[in-house]
């Protein structure tokens, strides 16, 4: 392009001039750059540290200087924020973060001029009246498609990678779109031994320890009081794995939290209750099962046997697509590294 200036002839856009390896955006709402580029440019360091490159702001302006493929996806990175913040929204440290993740995983596979003709970010999406939640890493972007397309669908991997989130934010979706009438929850109470009886008060009362976590992401994507009231008018419903023998689960968002911990019989009898116009979501991270030694866990059975099945999407979350805070990512890798070694380690023996 070897420095002349090109003027998008939408809005949306900022204008751009370049050279081969050297980009200045100008963006046209000072408001939206100074979000845009952070407190004391903080979003700008951050693509500096990830994407290996220079920018500095000029006024409504930046200036990308580095390797063409690193601020080929800089400006992308920049574009897709910029047109986030003129449809209302806020541009955050992990919004940057997802956008820089998503715009290194599109190049991943594509030659440069395809790369530098691909014109903006795509992300998968879930929107309810309270929140809307962006895919923030590509592993997130896949499983969100999955969600919309299959009638079951297994997201396994690591604490802090956003599948059991995203999973009751897609059923808490279906359930204001209509698509569904009811949400159901259940988690194996491993700890219990599914000897709930002995536990104090009602049945919510006494699975409430186990599902705390379905809970937190319900009542981030509905509002409190119509938690409650779903809950009470059994539109919303617990229900303890232990007690779906015998069900048919029709017109449903199902979701399985924790299934590692499931037996193979648990995860069979679960996944045969699928009814008519349901959905069902299991999640798990097969390192972290509680089993007894020597049970077979439900989870790790049911990927091995149902990995061709049509209708059943599965996806796999590594540490990369950790969006907790960045340490947990590098927790995750160490444990998983040492978990293999082990696995390994059993197999010579045997």
């Amino acid at each position: 392009m070897n420095g002349q200036e090109l003027v998008s002839s939408s809005p949306r856009h900022p204008r751009i001039a370049s050279d081969a390896n050297h980009f200045v955006l100008t963006f046209e709402n000072n408001r939206f750059a100074s979000e845009l580029f952070g407190q004391f440019d903080q979003n700008l360091k951050l693509l500096e540290q990830r994407l290996h490159i220079d920018a500095r702001a000029r006024g409504n302006s930046v200036v990308i200087t580095g390797d063409v493929l690193a601020t080929n996806q800089a400006r992308r990175t920049l574009d897709y924020l910029y047109e986030k913040l003129q449809k209302g929204g806020s541009v955050e440290r992990s919004d940057v973060e997802g956008a820089i993740r998503m715009a290194v995983a599109a190049d991943d596979q594509l030659t440069l001029p395809t790369m530098e003709k691909k014109a903006k970010l795509t992300m998968a999406q879930i929107s309810t009246r309270k929140k809307t939640i962006i895919a923030r890493t590509p592993t997130q972007d896949a499983y969100m498609r999955a969600l919309e397309r299959s009638e079951m669908v297994f997201g396994v991997g690591p604490a802090g990678t956003g599948k059991t989130y995203l999973a009751v934010a897609h059923a808490a979706q279906l359930l204001e779109r209509g698509a569904v009438e009811k949400i159901i929850l259940s988690r194996p109470a491993v700890e219990a031994g599914e000897r709930l009886g002995f536990l104090p008060g009602d049945m919510k009362e006494k699975v409430d320890p186990y599902l705390r976590p379905l809970y937190d992401a319900l009542y981030d994507m509905i509002p409190g009081d119509k938690v409650e009231r779903a809950i009470t008018a059994g539109v919303i419903e617990i229900a303890p794995l232990a007690f779906m023998r015998g069900r048919t689960l029709a017109n449903a968002a199902v979701i399985l939290d924790e299934a590692q911990n499931t037996t193979a019989m648990q995860m069979k009898m679960f996944l045969t209750r699928l009814g008519e116009n349901s959905r069902m979501i299991i999640t798990g991270d097969p390192s972290q099962i509680d089993l007894p030694r020597g049970v077979k866990s439900g989870l790790v059975e049911a990927l091995h046997l149902l990995n061709d099945v049509e209708g059943i999407s599965m996806v796999r979350f590594r540490d990369v697509d950790v969006v907790r805070h960045p340490l947990v990512g590098r927790i995750v890798k160490a444990y998983d590294a040492t978990y293999v070694a082990a696995n390994e380690e059993a197999s010579r023996q045997d």
